[in-house]
């Protein structure tokens, strides 16, 4: 076949509408494209004349930053071999095109514009033919992206190591491959009027909700945003109170977990080019709840969560504590301690408050300058900063040794909330409870806990309360949420959560010992 370029004739075309349809000459869908595209030099268009008919041609059209060029190649080699023969019945080109990459699985056609530049910003390759009004999309996406690894804010000792990458399709492969049943339904949606991102949803038939499916599709579809870059743009644009600081979706690197959350009826929300994942709906006792604990002894994970509550509670109200036990209640501490305490605070300059709040600043900035350097000295400015910083602000008489335990204490605690979202809004409540301790003392701490429970109560995720099954109190849903009962015996999937299938064992259950 003789190929030969073309130059695309700059007529006195006109912008007009992405729903138009193609138009019958090719020249004026190459100009049409190349003037919508703004002269982009990574758009590629070559126009090629058939040999076996000089007067007909057609195009190939790609971006070249985001194809494979071995399989562009390929494909223009496979268009060389098109030649007429006596038995084909016809001479036009296009269909002649489409016969000859009828074994490609995934071959598109289509006659409107927009959908054309949706297949060339997806990284296919498109193709012309002069004469007719349809195009031929066909896959030669550059699939190079980072490897399936371990995932780096969520380790386990023990359990799968795999997690999720920024390609979709991968991480939809590792939830499938996990789940081999004819059920998993996969619904991909685009979202973005500028990215035109990639989401899809993943639930369970008959498990998951199907009034929970329709909202969480309804709410995504109604977005509108110019661009969609991670899944936390999905998270704040569809939450149901907007305003508040606790996260109503639980995001995930690991594949297990989603897993897990949709074996229970959840929705799992996948975005293109992210690495984490979200589940819907989220109730507050998951975010203590980590995959591992059904990967050791259920007694041994059930401790585990406990010592998670209680650290959560301590990171929340030690500071609190201490400031306003320190400032006006000091006849509740035992005298050889108050008077340990107040020889400390001998020469100190500031009130408790000011000295927590200094301290609490202080440990805030290092942890963050120690996540945001990079790797190899970020561990180490955050540990000698605390270290150095502490010592020799006890040493100045600017704050006390006893502060110091109590700041390092409520830190040591906050590591130990396993979602990053639940701990940044720990961190941000702690102050605020600091506030209410060193102006009103207990009586500030108190009213500080009842609002804060109040708010809990209203939440909901996806229709959900927030606070389920502990408020509402629900009796028999309560073994797997402060604690892990054995396996045997969580037979039901979460009330309000479930479909039609609740049951997650056999008719017949598991004894102990079975």
């Amino acid at each position: 076949m003789r190929i030969s370029r073309r130059r695309i004739r700059r007529s006195g075309y006109t912008h007009s509408s992405p729903d138009q349809v193609l138009y019958k000459q090719l020249q004026d869908n190459l100009t049409r494209i190349k003037t919508d595209f703004g002269q982009s030099d990574d758009l590629v268009v070559n126009c090629f004349e058939w040999t076996a008919n000089p007067s007909l041609s057609y195009a190939c059209i790609y971006i070249d930053t985001l194809v494979d060029k071995d399989t562009v190649n390929h494909l223009s080699e496979e268009l060389m071999k098109l030649k007429r023969s006596p038995e084909q019945e016809t001479d036009n080109l296009f269909i002649l095109m489409r016969r000859q990459f009828s074994s490609i699985r995934d071959l598109k056609t289509g006659v409107k514009f927009i959908d054309l530049y949706a297949e060339l910003l997806s990284g296919n390759t498109v193709f012309l033919a002069d004469g007719n009004t349809e195009y031929l999309s066909i896959p030669t996406e550059n699939k190079d992206s980072r490897a399936i690894e371990e995932p780096s804010s969520q380790t386990v000792i023990r359990g799968p190591k795999e997690g999720f990458s920024e390609r979709i399709n991968t991480n939809i492969l590792l939830v499938r491959k996990r789940i081999r049943s004819h059920h998993v339904k996969l619904e991909n949606l685009t979202v973005g009027n500028l990215t035109r991102t990639a989401v899809s949803l993943m639930y369970i038939e008959n498990i998951a909700k199907d009034t929970i499916v329709r909202e969480i599709r309804r709410r995504i579809k109604e977005i509108e945003t110019a661009s969609i870059l991670e899944g936390s743009y999905i998270e704040e644009l569809i939450k149901d109170d907007k305003y508040s600081i606790f996260p109503e979706f639980l995001s995930t690197e690991k594949p297990d977990t989603v897993t897990a959350a949709l074996l229970e009826g959840k929705v799992a929300i996948f975005v293109d080019g992210s690495p984490y994942a979200l589940t819907a709906p989220a109730v507050f006792v998951e975010f203590l709840h980590s995959s591992e604990d059904f990967y050791h002894n259920f007694i041994v994970s059930s401790m585990v969560r406990l010592l998670r509550f209680i650290a959560l509670f301590l990171t929340l109200l030690t500071p609190s504590a201490y400031i306003a036990i320190t400032t006006f209640h000091q006849e509740i501490i035992p005298t050889p301690l108050l008077i340990s305490i107040a020889a400390q605070r001998e020469g100190v300059p500031f009130p408790t408050l000011i000295e927590a709040f200094l301290m609490e600043t202080t440990f805030e900035v290092l942890r963050e300058a120690g996540v945001r350097m990079p790797r190899a000295i970020g561990s180490a400015i955050s540990i000698v900063g605390a270290l150095v910083l502490g010592q020799a602000a006890v040493e100045a008489g600017i704050i006390s040794a006893v502060m110091v335990i109590i700041v390092s204490m409520t830190a040591i605690y906050s590591f130990t909330v396993p979602n990053y979202e639940m701990s940044n809004a720990v961190r941000i409540i702690r102050f605020i409870f600091m506030v209410l301790a060193g102006v009103l003392g207990l009586y500030g701490v108190f009213m500080g806990l009842i609002i804060l429970t109040l708010h809990l109560c209203k939440l909901k995720s996806i229709g959900i309360p927030y606070l389920m099954p502990l408020a509402p109190w629900i009796k028999n849903e309560n073994k797997d949420s402060l604690l892990r009962f054995p396996l045997w015996s969580l037979k039901y999937r979460p009330f309000g959560i479930r479909g039609e299938d609740k049951r997650k064992t056999a008719q017949t259950s598991m004894k102990k010992g079975g």
